[in-house]
């Protein structure tokens, strides 16, 4: 509701191409700010009060905006303020919101839940700007922004009857800053999460002109009303509706890959048609077709990362996901808004179009993983360490080593394991990481790597998966000494830094 306020209120005011897009890009702008500091709250702190603080905060926002609007105050500048922090509130829910996916279903009822949420999202882009178009035309668009604001109430009032079932840890919480270059820290070492990541970005940033020039070729180029214009976004809605039974039934037969090449294409002439064609009915049927496609994109994107990270770092990922795409959205907003204002709106919807073509064979080697095999559950197998004394949760860095004996004809096996177990420790919070030959005894190799403090290698053994563990039981399996390898701690000695 508020998307389509916002828009068509925008033409009204300011009805120039630019302006118009700037709507988009405030839309969007805030997720790229607050992405990851919002992943971060969500992974340490509760997450439903989280959550039932970002809706309060959309609630008043969007009322304040609906009543300046009745009273005829807001302007183009005020628009896109109050746009904006609405979509600050809407930045700092979004990763907690998908993050308690899985704190809600079963791991083999994932993908339906993450359509079924893809789905709800498209019940609301059928009903929200068919409503909201009614609305605006029959008692103005401040009306909308404020239903819009009372309909935070339901989500307010399902949280707060939510009973969370909250997880004991010996260990403090992580540390807001810590907690967010772990986040990173992750990414950077986790390659099916860069894949999708890499498709994400192409798509944002080229699909967001169909987002971008809609409103404004619907007002000027087709004569629509603020309702037409709704019924136009409720049909994109009806095709993501349609679009879940079918991206169920193409899952069982095609690649991911190969499902978001097609669906890409689609979107791509979704928005070429957008270019040139001018009939509202054969527009109505080419939107229904964009609609499936969204759908099928943000649902195997979404199942793609949520399938292979662990639970411990889920808001975090998720958070750099949603930075991610809208990061491409508010970028390809305003560079869609910037080439139109010289070129036009068709040849920029042209461009665009045929940009997102290209972009989507070029992420075709980025392969997508199902995550089919993976078993995210902690493995709880690391034994109780033998020390003198307990170091303080906050002592460090500290230094461990691995001494492994390996038969030298098996020394490029176990080098190419220890590589996928070194992913594994810089991914769960080693800052440095080294395997050591030595050279006067050729069996004798040396693992060493760094972490932040004590508490930080206390984390580490908690996020190790079931199957970081066969990763780490095939490197051992390389070990032939007659006892295990021999693991040695070290903490810095802070009185010589």
């Amino acid at each position: 509701m508020h998307e389509v306020g916002a828009s068509w209120l925008m033409t009204t005011l300011a009805p120039s191409p630019f302006m118009v897009a700037m709507v988009q890009t405030a839309t969007t702008l805030p997720f790229f700010l607050l992405a990851l500091p919002s992943g971060a709250l969500a992974d340490i702190f509760n997450r439903r009060r989280l959550l039932l603080f970002a809706q309060i905060w959309m609630l008043c926002v969007s009322v304040v905006l609906g009543i300046l609007t009745t009273a005829n105050f807001t302007t183009p500048l005020i628009l896109l303020f109050f746009t904006f922090f609405l979509s600050l509130g809407a930045a700092i829910n979004a990763p907690a919101w998908q993050a308690v996916i899985p704190e809600l279903v079963h791991q083999d009822d994932m993908p339906a839940a993450i359509t079924l949420t893809s789905v709800g999202f498209n019940v609301a882009r059928v009903a929200g700007p068919a409503f909201g178009g009614i609305v605006i035309s029959a008692i103005g668009t401040g009306a909308t922004f404020i239903l819009n604001g009372i309909s935070f109430l339901g989500v307010i009032i399902v949280l707060k009857f939510w009973r969370r079932e909250q997880k004991k840890n010996m260990l403090p919480e992580e540390r807001f800053i810590s907690a967010i270059k772990t986040g990173i820290r992750y990414v950077k070492n986790a390659p099916q999460v860069q894949s999708v990541l890499v498709h994400t970005i192409f798509f944002a940033a080229f699909s967001s002109s169909l987002w971008a020039f809609l409103p404004i070729i619907a007002q000027k180029d087709l004569g629509l009303s603020s309702f037409g214009y709704g019924i136009l976004m409720g049909l994109f809605g009806m095709g993501g509706l349609s679009g879940a039974p079918l991206l169920h039934w193409l899952r069982n037969r095609i690649s991911l890959n190969l499902l978001v090449l097609i669906a890409s294409n689609t979107f791509a002439l979704a928005i070429l048609s957008l270019a040139y064609v001018r009939s509202i009915a054969l527009l109505g049927i080419i939107m229904i077709a964009g609609g499936i496609a969204w759908l099928i994109l943000l649902s195997v994107f979404n199942m793609a990362v949520q399938a292979v990270i662990p639970a411990w770092v889920r808001g975090r990922v998720l958070s750099v996901y949603l930075l991610i795409f809208f990061a491409g959205m508010s970028i390809g907003s305003f560079l869609c808004g910037t080439i139109a204002t010289w070129i036009g709106i068709s040849k920029t919807l042209t461009i665009m179009s045929l940009f997102l073509v290209a972009s989507a064979f070029f992420t075709w080697r980025f392969k997508l993983s199902s995550g089919a095999g993976l078993d995210l559950t902690p493995s709880q197998h690391w034994p109780v360490l033998a020390v003198s004394s307990e170091p303080e949760t906050d002592e460090g860095p500290v230094l461990i080593i691995v001494e492994y004996c390996v038969d030298p004809s098996q020394s490029k096996e176990f080098i190419q394991a220890m590589k996928a177990l070194k992913m594994i420790r810089r991914r769960d919070g080693a800052i440095k990481w080294n395997l050591f030959h030595d050279i006067a005894n050729p069996i004798n190799y040396t693992e060493s790597f760094i972490v932040e403090s004590w508490g930080e290698h206390m984390r580490q053994h908690e996020r190790m998966t079931v199957s970081d563990q066969e990763i780490w039981g095939l490197a051992r399996s390389f070990h032939t000494g007659s006892e295990p390898p021999l693991v040695k701690h070290f903490i810095a000695e802070g009185s010589v830094n």
